[in-house]
């Protein structure tokens, strides 16, 4: 696959250029089409399949899914026949049948970089150990930590589903204290002499900018200022999304909110 651009907002503001080459992240079975009835209890959704059948499906996405959770969206699922696992269906995709995709598995992201980390396909994040979940800072877990060149590297990864005005998404799509406590610590991070990368993947086919719903969350807006002003350097990516996998794409421009 050909290498894209991804920008690196660092100390300052100023733009650093790193690549990455997209890497497919197929789904583990092939998903099918249904209607959303209902989602409830943040976890769980009740679909309806093409044929009228009705069942519960997953939803590995704790935010409020503002804009993704109408009753009638028709949605893609991900059957599986795990003995270990209560539902039969996990809620992957909302189709806005209008040829664009919105992922709705924050789970994703994570396993899409872990891949393109392991395959040393990210440019300015090329590291020899990719460590994922690794204790830090006040009981919390970095998404990843990248060891074995330069100073250690602590990447939190953000996945971005709210878009309310055309062609912008935004995060977060909910109050996130966790969120903000996140962005201190990759400061203090910076502080003892390591490197720290925030990271929001947009999970839509539908926007070609990020910014922050200060809105939503002036906590979080104000943790993330004073992140970018302690050295934490932030990177957005987008992706191609369809129902047989997704594809870390393009680097979007950050809108200052």
């Amino acid at each position: 696959m050909t290498s894209i651009a991804a920008v690196g907002f660092g100390i300052g503001g100023l733009l650093d250029v790193v690549h990455v080459i997209g890497r497919l992240m197929q789904f583990a079975t092939p998903l099918i089409p249904a209607r959303l009835i209902r989602r409830y209890k943040r976890f769980l959704s009740d679909m309806r399949l093409d044929d009228g059948t009705e069942v519960v499906a997953h939803c590995a996405n704790p935010g409020s899914m503002m804009g993704l959770a109408e009753p009638g969206m028709k949605v893609w699922l991900e059957p599986n026949d795990d003995p270990k696992k209560k539902l039969k269906y996990g809620w992957r995709l909302v189709d806005h049948e209008n040829g664009h995709f919105t992922g709705v598995d924050t789970s994703v992201p994570n396993r899409a970089l872990k891949a393109a980390f392991m395959a040393h396909q990210v440019a300015g994040l090329d590291y020899d150990l990719v460590r994922p979940e690794v204790k830090y800072g006040e009981n919390s877990r970095i998404d990843f930590l990248l060891t074995g060149q330069g100073p250690d590297t602590y990447v939190e990864v953000k996945s971005v589903t709210l878009s309310r005005k055309a062609g912008l998404a935004e995060f977060p799509d909910s109050v996130t204290t966790r969120g903000a406590k996140h962005l201190r610590e990759l400061s203090q991070m910076v502080r003892d002499g390591h490197r720290a990368v925030m990271l929001y993947l947009v999970q839509r086919t539908d926007c070609a900018g990020f910014t922050l719903a200060a809105d939503i969350d002036a906590a979080y807006a104000q943790a993330f200022r004073d992140a970018r002003a302690a050295g934490v350097e932030v990177m957005v990516f987008d992706c191609a999304i369809s129902p047989l996998g997704v594809d870390i794409r393009n680097p979007l421009d950050f809108v200052a909110p």
